[in-house]
């Protein structure tokens, strides 16, 4: 018995369906996404169970944790940070200095840049923490 072989037809899938819902996939994620770029410098803020979140910053200062001065995102020597202090305190006289000290920065290199701010005639300072995660009352 001899049997007829048929002929099958290569098959094909068909990958509109396919490339139509990866592209809906990409742009869902892509509008759902929220990407918060923290501009600036990375510094790892010590944490306080009350903090408040100011919106408006005057000046910002940073201290990063091998010591770096940050006055406004620009690099900043300790000799020099008196005078640039000095030059906004003329032009406003009303500002308020935020120090964003690293927590494993040292207790004393914060105090030394408050005493530097503090005989520029910043009579405003404030120090930036994180708010610390609160606990399930039981």
């Amino acid at each position: 018995m001899q049997f007829r072989r048929t002929r099958r037809h290569p098959v094909i899938p068909n990958l509109l369906p396919l490339i139509d819902v990866v592209l809906l996939l990409l742009i869902f994620f892509m509008i759902s996404s929220t990407f918060i770029v923290q501009p600036g410098i990375r510094v790892n803020l010590p944490k306080a169970s009350i903090a408040e979140r100011k919106e408006i910053e005057d000046v910002t200062l940073v201290l990063t944790k091998d010591e770096a001065l940050f006055l406004n995102n620009e690099k900043v020597a300790v000799p020099d940070l008196w005078g640039r202090l000095v030059d906004i305190f003329r032009r406003r006289p009303n500002f308020m200095l935020v120090i964003k000290a690293d927590k494993e920065v040292t207790h004393g290199r914060v105090v030394e840049v408050m005493d530097i701010a503090k005989q520029a005639g910043v009579n405003r300072l404030a120090i930036a923490t994180q708010p610390k995660p609160r606990k399930a009352a039981p």
